[in-house]
């Protein structure tokens, strides 16, 4: 199923950063009601948003950012030849669990999104990275690094999709707190709230993501830490354009369904 790719001597992101996507890996799926539901759901919505950009399947995705396989699950079940690379060998261990599990067929691969050149093959008609991952690359070296990896694994004509968190509206209301939400779901009931930590520039903030599950005649938490970027959308536009792609474009949820506003571009 798998052709890992593995570069030992390639840049990683922050150790928290990779550290927190290791942690995440087992538990990521209880953040829902139902991940299987929202694998499909996701897959649904980016290949309508992929076939109004005129990249239908079969085309060839690179899911740079594949975290378990969300959103690269979801377009292989649709009829996409996917290669799901992740920065965490965690996360990419469960996103291959996974497909097997689904009876989807996946390619996969460990690399950082800031050296996709030196670390995965070939060019591809579609690159991803959603679910806010850019914004873990919190100095304009490493986002102008990433983009220009991005840009080089587009074939000509290609499209990039990224999704972000709207950082336009959080940088003005700073928020400090995720209110709590109950689940109940086959994997059992549990308690997800976020406490939110600004830095004093306002640039970044630290998230500190909190499962409580019933354990014994109490609760079980665990707790997982990533800083993020509240980056602008200018910026993130403006990266694009300096790895030398075109017509950027954003696609809000209204329009797409998806959960964040998306941002598209081309290569020539």
């Amino acid at each position: 199923m798998s052709e890992r790719r593995f570069s030992h001597g390639a840049p990683s992101m922050s150790d928290l950063a990779l550290g927190f996507y290791e942690g995440m890996a087992e538990e990521y799926h209880l953040l829902f009601a139902n991940w299987p539901q929202v694998v499909e759901r996701q897959g649904a919505m980016l290949d309508a948003l992929l076939r109004r950009c005129e990249a239908p399947p079969p085309r060839r995705v690179l899911d740079c950012a594949c975290g378990i396989g969300t959103q690269a699950l979801g377009l292989a079940g649709r009829g996409y030849t996917v290669h799901a690379t992740d920065l965490s060998p965690a996360a990419v261990a469960r996103a291959e669990r996974e497909a097997r599990a689904m009876n989807v067929h996946l390619t996969t691969g460990v690399a950082d999104m800031r050296t996709l050149d030196a670390q995965v093959e070939g060019t591809f008609p579609v690159v991803l990275a959603l679910d806010n991952a850019v914004t873990h690359l919190l100095t304009d070296e490493d986002l102008d690094a990433a983009a220009r990896a991005m840009a080089s694994k587009l074939a000509s004509g290609g499209l990039v999709a990224l999704s972000v968190r709207d950082a336009d509206a959080l940088v003005q209301s700073q928020p400090r707190f995720t209110s709590e939400r109950l689940l109940d779901a086959p994997e059992g009931r549990r308690i997800l709230f976020q406490i939110w930590d600004w830095a004093a520039d306002g640039r970044t903030y630290t998230v500190h993501q909190f499962i409580l599950r019933p354990e014994g005649k109490g609760w079980h938490t665990t707790e997982h830490t990533g800083v993020y970027r509240a980056l602008q959308r200018v910026d993130l536009e403006r990266a694009l354009t300096r790895a030398g792609l075109m017509d950027t474009r954003w696609h809000t949820p209204e329009e797409t369904g998806f959960h964040q506003p998306i941002l598209t571009a081309r290569r020539a």
